[in-house]
């Protein structure tokens, strides 16, 4: 397959992301959790990112996403561990779960396979398992889901996230000419520069999300920053070495009032240094639905990007041989 076929083929992914889900085993929990980490990288830990931002106002516990091989001291027995490597074999999420066990946290694992899988099957750990043998990043919308899924179970959201999903769906298929258009001509203004993603507070992990893609797929850099934030530090540096430059603002009705006016006036700021600005509003009328929307155009603007740049969007040649050179050590 190629990357375009998973792009194509997301909305497909959500809604078997759904039933197995549902039709998952997980046992219930009498522990009294008091905070949650999501251990997982790359494309299968992005989605710790974005639920992160997306349950901030419905739960009342703390989430941290973990990407290391070590992890914070206040991992305890009222933990809810909930370790993501869509292979099964991620060194540094293998590490850190080690040592989350050894703490006596509460222990949830989603995987396709690999050392994970087997791990969760000897020790009885709660667990879900995602189809496999695809490249890590085309599978966000299975981990995505699963991560919901392990966090009702626990009783840390309400199941109004299953709703919000099947409403994405109908929206991304009944939007999909839309998107693809949009995303082709997104694709050609950053062609050929240095794009700069900015957000509003509450959508970071959307920019993550875009910015990663854009570095795996279309083999670019890039860099992303946070409203307000930003507004109190990078806004001084569009200064100087501002050539080549792109920016494009991911925008939501539901972005906070004032940070939409941030951004208004950042336009006009940024405007003096580049004219190549680009804003993207967001459809749907939830924070799953405008995440979704934003994440799949921006999918889609990476495989633009990378027939653009006459480059293999799944190829990571490089990342292997840095797997292969640590395996020597």
């Amino acid at each position: 397959m190629k990357m375009c076929d998973y792009v194509s083929s997301y909305s497909d992914q959500l809604e078997e992301a759904l039933n197995i889900g549902k039709n998952s085993n997980l046992r219930s929990n009498s522990k009294k959790l008091q905070n949650i980490v999501v251990c997982g990288l790359g494309g299968s830990g992005i989605g710790g990112n974005i639920v992160k931002d997306i349950i901030a106002k419905e739960s009342s516990l703390p989430l941290l996403s973990v990407k290391n091989y070590d992890i914070p001291k206040f991992i305890d027995s009222n933990t809810l561990v909930i370790a993501s490597s869509y292979s099964g074999n991620t060194e540094e999420t293998i590490s850190a779960l080690e040592k989350c066990v050894k703490k006596n946290a509460e222990i949830a694992i989603i995987t396709s396979g690999g050392k994970l899988k087997k791990f969760a099957e000897k020790h009885n750990y709660n667990h879900i398992i995602v189809p496999g043998n695809h490249p890590p990043r085309a599978m966000f919308a299975y981990s995505f889901v699963q991560l919901f899924y392990v966090l009702y179970n626990y009783n840390i959201i309400s199941d109004s996230f299953k709703e919000n999903i099947k409403n994405s769906i109908s929206l991304l298929n009944e939007k999909n000419k839309k998107i693809k258009e949009q995303a082709k001509f997104i694709a050609e203004k950053l062609f050929n520069t240095t794009p700069i993603i900015y957000v509003a507070d509450g959508f970071e992990g959307v920019a993550v999300r875009f910015r990663q893609q854009i570095n795996e797929n279309s083999k670019m850099l890039c860099w992303h920053q946070v409203i307000p934030e930003m507004n109190h530090n990078e806004l001084l540096g569009w200064r100087t070495n501002t050539d080549n430059l792109s920016v494009i603002f991911f925008r939501n009705k539901i972005d906070n009032k004032r940070n939409q006016i941030r951004i208004d006036i950042n336009k006009s700021v940024i405007s003096k240094y580049t004219k190549n600005i680009i804003e993207v509003w967001s459809e749907g009328e939830t924070l799953i639905e405008n995440t979704l929307y934003h994440i799949h155009l921006g999918d889609w603007v990476s495989w633009y990007l990378s027939e653009m740049n006459e480059v293999d969007a799944i190829e990571i040649d490089v990342i292997n041989y840095l797997k292969i050179e640590l395996a020597k050590i």
